[in-house]
């Protein structure tokens, strides 16, 4: 990769033309709140151009007016040297503008190719669609069933449809929001691999606006750093390291190990080898001479057509420990997760808390017994967006503010109160709507009411998805602020790197089942490898 333009092979030409785009002194406010003020962003042909800045500090309402989804109050854009007024999605395709969403946008009841079709104008030729939809898999590295329904995909694979869908109108501006926040990091090399071919070869100008920082140094041509709604710095990738935009983003040093867990404690090396980072030390793995907390026992769940989801599953969770739980996404994870949040029932098997079997599939059973419970997807199934800050902290249990099945308001608000000061929620107050927070503090909320029910066993599901280097040192000096104080957690994650840095063991699962496992300070990455690909070890 280039670091500066006038290195840039093949592309000279492309770079003293006339930007892809031009902004100019963008301003957006909702209310009290300017989300973007007086923006400058300049994206060029044949470059990619990332974007970096914390949770809310404008990311994302600064792409939603470049593809007409926000109107902005003041200032310009110009597209090809031509001002233009993108007034809607449809007026930003029309100019060669796509979008891949950090949120899917996506129709659960329909298949992958009805999906994919949707908007065209005309008679659909599914087969047609079908085939297209092969090849850009086959070219991206995004292989996908084009007739597999799109509620029973993976959060992964879900992922993949958006890409595609995007890649099909073939847009010569590409927008990519936290495009690799559930791929693989095998997937999201071959992603950016592909990226560079046709951005180098076709001139094609790219945004990648990513929370990850080695992703962005090394995918990218071009950084800006976007803090509280302005752009505070302008960079080249090949002029600047991790530390540096850290700094930028958050305005402050972030510590080495949770620096890692940001960055990855994953180096490639230049021959592709795969390194432990030496600052990512684990903290001291605590004692198990205590009984365990959890029990769970040869668990069997068996999804639509009779295929087990979870496969004679058995584990274990002591006081105090952090058990890491890696794989392959669609292996697994995500039943896990819903089996204790009491959504779904077993075929077979137990789950027990002391030694106390707890009935699996009735609705709050789990909760009751001790297990709290950060789902994967917050939007999804951790929060309401339509509902207040403070009645969001009451779903698992409303009695601490109510007498007789009515909520005291005063009650409510003093609690919420404390939970903003004791989490460092940024919001308006108790009354603020959960769609005016960042994804961050969105995610603080659901960490606040788990912990303030006191579990014995905190599941923590992907945790730090899609939220910035910052909000992932507060989650993980958070989780192990819980283990010290002797909460059980169990951490799923498809971030390698994260599970490396807080888990005192781990555990891989392969086809519903645990293949293997390892303690931190004796892992191997080689055996991990291993297992991810179904190998027992």
């Amino acid at each position: 990769m280039q670091s500066s333009a006038d290195g840039l092979t093949g592309a000279g030409s492309l770079v003293e033309s006339a930007p892809a785009v031009d902004i100019r002194g963008i301003t957006k406010r909702f209310g009290p709140v300017t989300a973007c003020d007086g923006v400058d962003l300049t994206l060029r042909r044949g470059r990619i151009h990332g974007i970096l800045g914390e949770n809310g500090a404008g990311k994302s309402t600064l792409m939603k007016m470049l593809i007409g989804l926000v109107l902005p109050d003041e200032g310009s854009i110009c597209i090809d040297g031509v001002p233009q007024q993108i007034h809607s999605p449809l007026a930003a395709a029309s100019l060669g503008i796509g979008m891949v969403h950090q949120h899917f946008s996506l129709v659960d009841a329909l298949t992958v190719w009805e999906n994919v079709a949707l908007g065209e104008a005309g008679r659909l030729n599914p087969a047609s669609i079908r085939n297209r939809i092969g090849e850009i898999a086959d070219h991206y590295g995004l292989i996908i069933d084009p007739d597999a329904r799109v509620g029973n995909l993976t959060a992964g694979l879900r992922q993949r449809v958006e890409i595609i869908k995007c890649l099909r109108r073939d847009p010569s501006i590409l927008i990519f929001d936290e495009p690799t926040s559930v791929l693989t990091p095998e997937e999201s090399v071959q992603l950016f691999s592909s990226l560079r071919q046709v951005v180098t070869e076709e001139g094609r100008a790219v945004v990648l606006v990513s929370h990850k920082l080695d992703e962005v140094l090394h995918a990218t041509d071009d950084i800006s750093i976007m803090r509280q709604g302005k752009v505070v710095d302008r960079l080249l990738a090949g002029d600047t390291d991790a530390p540096t935009l850290a700094r930028g983003m958050v305005g402050r040093d972030v510590s080495l190990r949770s620096e890692s867990a940001a960055l990855g404690v994953l180096v490639i090396d230049e021959d592709g080898a795969k390194a432990l980072d030496s600052n990512a030390s684990p903290d001291a793995v605590p004692a198990v001479s205590s009984p365990p907390i959890l029990t769970i026992d040869r668990a069997t769940l068996r999804g639509p057509g009779g295929t087990p989801v979870l496969d004679d599953f058995s584990l274990e969770l002591h006081p105090g420990e952090i058990v890491g739980v890696a794989g392959v996404e669609g292996n697994g994870q995500r039943e896990l997760g819903d089996l204790l949040s009491s959504l779904v029932s077993l075929n077979s098997g137990s789950v027990a808390i002391e030694g106390t079997r707890v009935p699996d599939g009735r609705s709050g059973a789990m909760a009751k017994a001790g297990i709290g419970v950060i789902p994967e997807d917050r939007h999804d199934s951790g929060i309401v967006l339509d509902m207040t800050l403070a009645e969001n902290l009451i779903l698992v249990d409303q009695s601490r503010v109510s007498t007789g099945g009515v909520i005291n308001q005063v009650e409510l608000d003093d609690f919420a109160r404390e939970m903003i000061s004791q989490f460092g929620i940024h919001c308006s107050g108790p009354d603020a709507p959960m769609w005016s927070l960042s994804g961050g503090n969105q995610q603080r909320v659901v960490l606040a009411r788990e912990l303030a029910q006191h579990p014995k066993v905190l599941v923590a599901a992907q945790p730090t998805r899609g939220l910035d280097v910052g909000a992932i040192e507060y989650m993980g000096d958070r989780l192990k602020s819980a283990a010290a104080d002797g909460v059980a957690v169990l951490l799923i994650s498809s971030e390698l790197e994260e599970i490396l840095d807080l888990s005192h063991r781990i555990v891989v699962m392969h086809a519903g089942r645990i293949v293997g496992g390892m303690d931190r300070a004796n892992v191997s990455l080689e055996s991990l490898g291993l297992m991810m690909g179904g190998v027992a070890q």
